[in-house]
C-alpha cells in the first residue's frame, strides 16, 4: 500500500489541476490559442491521472485472497503504467496534433491578456502542488538516512511510484506553462501566430518524454524489483549472527507493493542441529527480520546444504 503522504501529494495535485483545467479551457475558447488548449488538455489529463492513482492505491490495499495469495499491492504499479500511456496518448498526442494544425493554418490570438492572467494563476497553483510533491520526494531521497541520494537514483530505487509520478507530472506542467507563455508572447510580439502552434508541439514533446520516463520506471516495478541493497545486506547480517547457520545459499526478494516485500532464503544449517533446533532458528530469524523491516510481510526459509544448492543451480 502507498503511504498517507503519497495520498496527500495526489490530492493536492488533483485539486489544483482540476481548477486549472477549467480555467485554461475557458481561456482557450475565448482567445483561440492552440498552446492554451494544449495546456487545458494537459491539466485535464493530469486530473484524470491523479484519480487513477487514487483508484490504484485503493485497489492495492485489498487483502490477500485465494485467487491472489500475495495480495494486490502490484496493482498500483499497473495503474501507474496506465497513467504513462494516457499522458502519451492523450496529453502528448492531442498537443502535437493541435500544434501541427495551428502551424498549417495559423490563427491570430485574440484577448491575449486573458491567456497571461490564466497562465500566471496556473503557474502559482502548479508551483504549490509541485512544492508539496518535491517535499515528499526529498524525504524519499534521504530515506531515513543523513546521506542524500541523487534525483535519478531515488527514482530508480523508489518502490512507491505515486510520489515521483506526481512530481514528474507537475514538473512537466511547469515547463508546459513556461513554453505556452513564451509561445503566446512571441506569437503576439513578432506577429507570427505560427509560433503558438510551435509552442503546442513543444508541450506535446515534453509530455511524451515524461510519459516515456514513467513507463520505463513502471515497467521495472511491474516485472518485480528486489528490495534495496541495504535491506538485503541487513537480512544477511541477521542470518549470519545465528550460530547454527553454516552458509547463506541465496537471498531472493521482491516488492509486491511499495510497503510489501517478499523474502525467500536458502540456508545451510549445521548438521548437528536437531529438527526442533532448526525450526526454532527459522522462527527466530523470521521474527528478527520482520521486526527490523516491517515492510517485509512474508518470509520463506528453505533448509538446504550448500552442495545441494550449487548442484541444483548447475542442473537448472
Amino acid at each position: 500500500m502507498a503511504s498517507s503522504s503519497s495520498k496527500k501529494v495526489i490530492y493536492a495535485a488533483l485539486g489544483g489541476n482540476f481548477l486549472i483545467a477549467i480555467t485554461k479551457m475557458a481561456a482557450s475558447f475565448i482567445t483561440g490559442s492552440s498552446a492554451m488548449l494544449s495546456e487545458a488538455v494537459h491539466s485535464l489529463v493530469d486530473t484524470g491521472n491523479q484519480g487513477l492513482l487514487l483508484y490504484g492505491i485503493k485497489r492495492s490495499n485489498r487483502p490477500a485472497d485465494e485467487k491472489h495469495p500475495f495480495g494486490y499491492g502490484m496493482e498500483l504499479y499497473f495503474w501507474t503504467f496506465v497513467v504513462a500511456i494516457i499522458i502519451f496518448g492523450l496529453g502528448a498526442g492531442v498537443s502535437i496534433f493541435e500544434g501541427l494544425k495551428k502551424v498549417h493554418d495559423p490563427e491570430v490570438i485574440t484577448d491575449v491578456s486573458v491567456n497571461y492572467i490564466v497562465l500566471g494563476f496556473a503557474l502559482i497553483f502548479e508551483a504549490i502542488a509541485w512544492y508539496i510533491a518535491f517535499k515528499e520526494f526529498r524525504l524519499v531521497q534521504y530515506n531515513n538516512s543523513t546521506i542524500k541520494r541523487g534525483f535519478f537514483q531515488t527514482v530508480r530505487e523508489s518502490k512507491d511510484p505515486t510520489v515521483f509520478t506526481v512530481l514528474f507530472e507537475d514538473s512537466a506542467a511547469m515547463l508546459g506553462l513556461i513554453v505556452a507563455f513564451v509561445g503566446i508572447w512571441l506569437a503576439e510580439y513578432l506577429k507570427m501566430p505560427i509560433l503558438d502552434g510551435v509552442a503546442s508541439i513543444i508541450i506535446g514533446i515534453i509530455l511524451a518524454v515524461t510519459a516515456a520516463l514513467l513507463a520505463y520506471e513502471s515497467k521495472g516495478l511491474l516485472l518485480g524489483e528486489g528490495a534495496a541493497n541495504e535491506v538485503v545486506s541487513e537480512i544477511r547480517e541477521i542470518v549470519d549472527q545465528e550460530t547454527g547457520v553454516i552458509a547463506i545459499n541465496e537471498v531472493l526478494t521482491m516488492h509486491m507493493g511499495p510497503e510489501d516485500i517478499l523474502v525467500n532464503l536458502s540456508i545451510d544449517f549445521g548438521e548437528k542441529l536437531s529438527s526442533l533446533e532448526v525450526e526454532a532458528t527459522i522462527s527466530r530469524l523470521e521474527s528478527t527480520i520482520k521486526a527490523k523491516h516491517p515492510h517485509i510481510q512474508r518470509i520463506f526459509i528453505e533448509a538446504q546444504s550448500i552442495a545441494d544448492h550449487h548442484r541444483d543451480l548447475d542442473t537448472s
